[in-house]
């Protein structure tokens, strides 16, 4: 209790530095989930998705990602069990920013797509384990995790082997695939627009003040989806109006390329509002716990320079490694077309959307390797690079317990420095 009133400032500078690593780390390794896909396909360039994901993740971030916030993230831990020692909860959740941090920016240097919310939940159990207890960690929550695992990559490979298959059926595999195209994408148009839509309501826009109910949200949606199809009906028949008799495969992937960048974005800004809490969320709970002179509080408000400094962490992080991730994603797993990864964005989409809805607990990142795994299945077995899919899962299982571990090394460093 000594420690927090005497030196509460520079505890709230080193949390806001660990913080700051762990915002890195997300914007290195999770940028994959929303660019991977339009770089191995040649959608974009690498340099073009790292501009564009830089606007779209830090505005999600800054502009959408929370006025308050969970201070223990996603209710892992009992905050209760901290009341008497809040200095442990402090220098717990510090130790789980580095270790998470440090555990996502060395998966990242590897190549490895993994999901920094595991991250993170992984070090907070890890801290909690050795200086409270196991009876701090809600267990229940863990199996939901570990579940996810398997649920998660399964629905995701799903939808996209769906909606690839159905592009090959009604576009590709026909005599006149540039006049289906013309036909249909207009309809994926739809589909695209009503699940991003969906996505940018729920996880994007929910902390700014918007709340609709899932009626509202649905209709919303179903009316802007209605108009983009119409524009893009007409614009497609514009732009094709000369090449009636052109069957080649060139202008099809063309126009799923235009699809590619618009989901691409929307899923920047969908995971910037949604993900930075993951940084910000235990860095709160050191500042609200160090501002309050020990009062450990459920929720917190967010300090007004939180935000901005996980946004411009998880700019860095993506800038500097983000391209070692995307290239696994993007070209390691399966070769990439424009209709290939868009099948695979769609399908990460809606699956995040289905979870939202279900409370199902989720990493894009799993769900993203998930759909890419879909969509080369659909291929068959042979288009799967089976060695990286078994580094990929690998990674998956050693998260949980790596975050545990390290969060756990670095508590005790931090006590035997204070004691």
């Amino acid at each position: 209790m000594d420690i927090i009133a005497n030196y509460g400032t520079m505890l709230i500078l080193i949390a806001g530095f660990f913080g700051f690593l762990m915002a890195i780390g997300i914007g290195a390794n999770d940028v994959a989930n929303a660019m991977g896909t339009s770089v191995g396909s040649k959608a974009l360039t690498v340099k073009q998705a790292i501009l564009i994901a830089m606007v779209f993740e830090f505005a999600g971030a800054y502009l959408a990602g929370g006025e308050v916030t969970d201070t223990i993230r996603k209710g892992v831990i009992e905050t209760s069990l901290f009341v008497d020692q809040p200095d442990v909860l402090v220098f717990g959740m510090m130790s789980a920013l580095l270790a998470a941090g440090t555990w996502l920016l060395l998966a990242s240097y590897m190549g490895w797509p993994v999901s920094t919310t595991h991250s993170i939940i992984g070090a907070i159990i890890g801290f909690a384990c050795v200086s409270v207890g196991t009876e701090a960690v809600d267990w229940g929550s863990v199996q939901g995790i570990v579940g996810s695992w398997i649920i998660t990559p399964f629905i995701s490979g799903l939808f996209a082997y769906l909606f690839f298959v159905s592009a090959q059926k009604l576009i590709f595999d026909t005599d006149k695939p540039l006049i289906n195209a013309k036909r249909f994408v207009p309809v994926y148009m739809f589909i695209t627009t009503m699940v991003i839509a969906l996505v940018t309501i729920k996880k994007g826009l929910k902390h700014v003040g918007l709340h609709l109910s899932n009626g509202e949200a649905w209709a919303w949606s179903a009316i802007v989806s209605a108009l983009v199809m119409a524009g893009g009906y007409v614009y497609i028949q514009k732009k094709f109006a000369d090449k009636e008799d052109d069957h080649s495969f060139a202008g099809v992937e063309s126009i799923f390329s235009v699809l590619m960048v618009i989901t691409a974005c929307a899923m920047a800004f969908a995971h910037g509002s949604n993900d930075v809490a993951n940084a910000i969320g235990p860095l709160s709970a050191v500042v609200s716990t160090v501002e309050h002179l020990g009062e450990v509080t459920a929720k917190s408000t967010i300090a007004w320079w939180i935000l901005p400094l996980g946004g411009f962490g998880i700019v860095v992080g993506l800038a500097t490694l983000g391209h070692k991730v995307m290239a696994t994603v993007g070209t390691g797993i399966t070769e990439l077309t424009p209709s290939r990864g868009f099948a695979a964005q769609l399908a990460t989409a809606a699956t995040v959307v289905l979870a939202s809805g279900t409370g199902l607990p989720i990493s894009t990142t799993q769900t993203l390797v998930g759909a890419v795994l879909g969509v080369g299945f659909a291929r068959g077995i042979a288009a799967l690079n089976l060695g990286v899919v078994r580094n990929i899962v690998a990674s998956w299982v050693v998260t949980l317990p790596a975050g545990a571990l390290l969060a756990v090394v670095f508590y005790y460093a931090m006590m035997a420095i204070v004691a």
